[in-house]
């Protein structure tokens, strides 16, 4: 930027032609740097509420479609039930572990406690250009929609008790503390960790809770033996869709301002779902003979995973390459999980989510670029020598992320399973979990 010299009195600084012109536009604008900025307040309310339409209806009638017809309404039942209890649970001592206070130094591991039960946000509370409250609520959803991906690493064999005992531990111990190491000021934040709207935080943590799950508790029962397709895929169908359009306030919503940097988030999440719907599709085409409904949506949500940690951070042309990538990796994983080491993650949640975190936060460390344009954000232009030290700090937060969710997962199922039981008994499982804990029926027609 060109700069021009300014002489107050014996002195002469050289400073840039904005700065001069600094307060004439401020007083134009009526504008200070505390005060609310309408337009990201408006959008960060939207992108809650898009969020929020992620878990319900779009998450919950997603996994509905994707179990018998048994147990269709425990599904549903487990994500409106925990968009309650999570919030509850943030509002009190979550969003504190994440984020601590404002204006407090935060430690490396988790945020201080001056902030349990919001007690130091007031409606005239600010978080940069939005209100502290909305900053508030927009993470909310997030601690909403990451124990609700879970369910589908144990749909139709948990009990119902059992499943918002460990949600409530699990966001509590797992969730908001890594949300702070990456978000919060934390160690990874630290580090330079690139994790936009949540590879390691949202994505990986809740696939490896819901692999440990499934593997701790064994598989359904007929496992292998019995075939247990999607019960209505026009649900399933109607879920994706809001979760693709509730994804934009996932991501872009991310950026935490109406700016350019929210609408290329939004360009590059857009790109790289339809690359992997496409991707996935074309793997059942060639290799099944018939491209399937499950499978082109499936590829969504891989591509949509994927992008995740990287959106705000590369170009269209890598964001295309991420979501093939997205498209056929996470195809393969799915068949291996479930057809190689013959482990029952229900609705396959770790190798769509859990792949595609750890394949976008890596991939994000490649493709990050600060020049964002048609043909950016292809790891070269920042310099070959950026990529290397970049991505050893996403593999760092990939291991520590995977690692510590791993074992506190199983330390929390294990005291669940001691205190309340984890599963149905085999009577129980073949009757249905609609019936059994809830004792309605999804269709009585």
């Amino acid at each position: 930027m060109k700069r021009i010299t300014a002489a107050i009195g014996p002195l002469k600084l050289d400073v840039p032609p904005a700065v001069l012109m600094l307060p004439l536009l401020l007083a134009a604008s009526g504008a200070r740097a505390d005060e609310l900025n309408g337009a990201d307040t408006a959008w960060i309310l939207t992108s809650t509420a898009l969020v929020l339409f992620m878990t319900i209806p779009g998450l919950s009638l997603f996994y509905a479609g994707l179990v018998r017809v048994k147990n269709v309404l425990s599904v549903l039942m487990q994500c409106f039930a925990l968009t309650c209890l999570m919030s509850l649970v943030w509002f009190a001592v979550g969003y504190t572990i994440a984020f601590g206070s404002d204006g407090v130094e935060q430690g490396k591991w988790i945020g201080d406690f001056g902030n349990m039960f919001f007690a130091n946000i007031t409606m005239d509370s600010m978080n940069g250009g939005i209100p502290a409250t909305l900053f508030a609520i927009f993470q909310m959803t997030f601690a909403i929609i990451t124990p609700a991906l879970i369910v589908g690493g144990f749909a139709e064999r948990m009990k119902f008790s059992a499943m918002l005992l460990f949600s409530t531990i699990w966001v509590i111990v797992v969730y908001s503390p890594i949300c702070h190491w990456v978000w919060g000021g934390g160690w990874l934040g630290q580090m330079g960790l690139q994790d936009f709207a949540g590879g390691t935080v949202v994505h990986i943590t809740a696939a490896v809770a819901a692999l440990v799950a499934a593997v701790m508790m064994g598989p359904r029962k007929g496992f292998g033996t019995t075939a247990m397709p999607p019960h209505n895929l026009t649900l399933t169908v109607a879920g994706a869709g809001m979760l693709w359009v509730g994804w934009f306030g996932f991501n872009a919503g991310s950026a935490v301002a109406a700016d350019n940097s929210a609408a290329m988030a939004m360009l590059v999440t857009h790109l790289s779902a339809a690359s992997g719907s496409l991707a996935w599709m074309a793997m059942e085409w060639i290799r099944h003979g018939k491209p399937s409904v499950l499978g082109i949506v499936t590829g969504m949500v891989a591509g949509l995973g994927t992008i995740t940690p990287a959106s705000g951070s590369v170009g269209p042309a890598a964001a295309v390459v991420i979501g093939l990538s997205a498209g056929v990796i996470c195809y393969f994983a799915t068949m291996t999980i479930k057809q190689v080491l013959k482990i029952d993650d229900s609705l396959d949640v770790f190798p769509v989510h859990g792949v595609g975190g750890v394949l976008g936060t890596l991939l994000a460390g490649i493709f990050c670029s600060t020049q964002l344009g048609i043909f950016s954000g292809n790891g070269f232009s920042d310099g070959i020598e950026s990529i290397g030290g970049q991505l050893g700090v996403q593999a760092t937060g990939v291991v520590a992320t995977f690692v510590y969710t791993a074992v506190m997962s199983a330390i929390i199922l294990k005291v669940v399973d001691m205190v309340v039981g984890l599963r149905v008994d085999s009577d129980e499982e073949t009757q249905g979990l609609d019936l059994v804990l809830h004792d309605e029926r999804g269709y009585d027609l």
